[in-house]
């Protein structure tokens, strides 16, 4: 008999099953993909790798520039595969028994909650007000109360889009003596980041990702810049050359010419607004308004929706009857003949099913 650990057996799994959709809009990824100047460097550093050699000197190239770039020190930043991996890592670095709490909103990032339990640590959600903003107030006393290793905050929040403000943030800085960990994988789209508050809250952590708005999601690159003491903590918690050269390289480029993808994210951004309004039109359609490079819609038959967006090819997110999200359908925003195509289908759903 097989003997596994305790409690695998029930840990819920993130399903990452596919189709080839006509048009797919439900996974926050890039449809625009790399600049063309960007592809040629990348394509032609990539035909130089010594590919039987260890990542030594990718990796640490790589943490020096990001670290540089935001008047850091390469002993400042530790690179993951994705900024999924690093959050991993964290919440087991601050993990390991029932002692260790983690606190974090909910609805989030759904992983907060598989990570807290993969680090044998406790979860603490703290849920949403109705319309999806957090009472920062009681996130601060959830984590003091339950005397926290961790808490996250997610900004702006997957899978509602919504933000705090720099002022918020720094206020449960100054409220709370645990680690603090700011999971910014759609901050471009927003355009504020909490970098500036590290120096001054040497238990804060920002978590960013290369997947979303530099198209690097097949790459599976992120990185964290924290105080150094963090950085070595959690990088023992690491494999030895745990990301690939291929991947160092891409994300060196693309971190080098991130001027190159301006214009993308100003045009994703600038379909979210456009398409925010068009959706707000729709009778029975509440939008929740966005700051990330997806949109959150209640529709009170979304289930219905979903299988006609299946039947035409189109992958959107639908939560079908998660808690705290029943009826809701998250739309990532791709193309402007995409995001109209979605459109279509859903308003003549819509109007036909009010």
């Amino acid at each position: 008999m097989l003997n596994y650990r305790d409690g695998l057996a029930l840990m819920p799994h993130y399903d990452t099953s596919e189709q080839d959709w006509r048009i797919k809009v439900n996974a926050n990824e890039s449809n625009v993909g790399l600049p063309p100047l960007v592809e040629e460097r990348v394509m032609t550093r990539l035909s130089r790798i010594a590919f039987s050699r260890y990542p030594n000197e990718e990796y640490d190239l790589l943490c020096e520039q990001i670290g540089e770039a935001y008047g850091y020190r390469q002993e400042n930043v530790i690179i993951g595969n994705g900024s999924s991996e690093i959050i991993e890592k964290v919440f087991y670095a601050f993990g390991g028994d029932d002692t260790h709490k983690i606190v974090y909103p909910t609805p989030s990032f759904s992983m907060y909650g598989i990570y807290a339990a993969v680090a044998d640590a406790v979860g603490v959600s703290v849920p949403l007000d109705d319309n999806y903003t957090l009472d920062v107030e009681r996130f601060i006393h959830a984590v003091n109360q339950s005397n926290a290793s961790l808490a996250v905050i997610c900004n702006p929040n997957n899978p509602t889009g919504q933000v705090l403000t720099m002022a918020e943030l720094e206020h449960i800085a100054e409220s709370i003596s645990c680690a603090f960990l700011i999971d910014e994988a759609y901050v471009e789209f927003y355009g504020n980041t909490s970098i500036p508050l590290l120096k001054k809250y040497p238990h804060m952590m920002i978590a960013r990702t290369f997947s979303k708005a530099y198209a690097l999601a097949s790459s599976r690159v992120g990185y964290m810049l924290a105080h150094k003491n963090i950085i070595n903590m959690v990088a023992k918690t690491y494999m030895p050359y745990h990301i690939n050269v291929p991947s160092l390289v891409t994300a060196d480029t693309v971190f080098q010419m991130r001027s190159e993808f301006e214009p993308q994210i100003q045009m994703i951004c600038a379909e979210r607004e456009r398409m925010q309004e068009k959706y707000s039109l729709l009778d029975s359609v509440t939008v929740y308004p966005s700051h990330a490079n997806f949109i959150l819609l209640h529709y009170p038959h979304a289930e219905a929706l979903n299988k006609e967006f299946i039947k035409c090819g189109i992958g959107v997110r639908s939560f079908g009857k998660a808690p705290q999200l029943e009826n809701m359908l998250r739309i990532s925003i791709g193309r402007a003949d995409e995001n109209d195509e979605v459109y279509r289908v859903m308003k003549f759903f819509v109007e036909e099913n009010p």
